[in-house]
């Protein structure tokens, strides 16, 4: 498979998988809304706060690198057109750095899942349990996106290790 296409390829489904955190935002926000117009109860209250940050904070993530990715397409036809082997050596060392970044999300999330549950156990006021709650439902969002995200480049990363191939032959 060629380069660029390759490249071009990932890029474009990053960018659809980025739509997936735009689109959980939008739901956190419209919770916030729903518990901020609804909410009657302590707890329906303690969630305006929480999904509205979580809605915030995943609406950033969303566009942040739903952005990045769609300029990347245009970066990456550039950068080839000018040199291709520096652009392959490129994309194989980010590729790699991307990884070992996943590894430390896979590690660090779960982590950060197990205090906010705990958090629920051990506090009971409604602000802490609708904070813990809120943020374990953003932390498995992030893991359902990063693990998708994570396959997609690995599989690249292979691709890529062939196309090296493919020019030592």
């Amino acid at each position: 498979m060629e380069l660029l296409k390759l490249a071009t390829e990932w890029a474009k489904a990053e960018v659809f998988s980025t739509r997936f955190f735009i689109f959980f935002a939008l739901l956190f926000l419209i919770a916030s809304v729903g518990f901020w117009q609804m909410g009657k109860t302590d707890l329906a209250k303690a969630y305006i706060i929480p999904t509205l940050v979580a809605g915030i904070l995943l609406m950033t993530i969303g566009l942040g690198l739903f952005y990045t990715n769609k300029t990347r397409i245009i970066q990456f036809e550039k950068a080839f057109n000018s040199d291709a082997t520096a652009f392959y050596q490129s994309e194989i060392e980010r590729s790699e750095s991307t990884l070992k970044e996943y590894t430390v999300v896979f590690k660090v999330i779960p982590i950060l899942i197990i205090m906010a549950a705990l958090l629920i156990l051990f506090i009971h006021t409604p602000t802490w349990r609708a904070i813990g709650i809120t943020t374990i439902a953003m932390l498995i969002i992030i893991l359902l996106v990063d693990g998708t995200a994570h396959a997609r480049i690995e599989a690249y990363h292979k691709e890529l290790k062939l196309v090296d191939i493919a020019h030592k032959n």
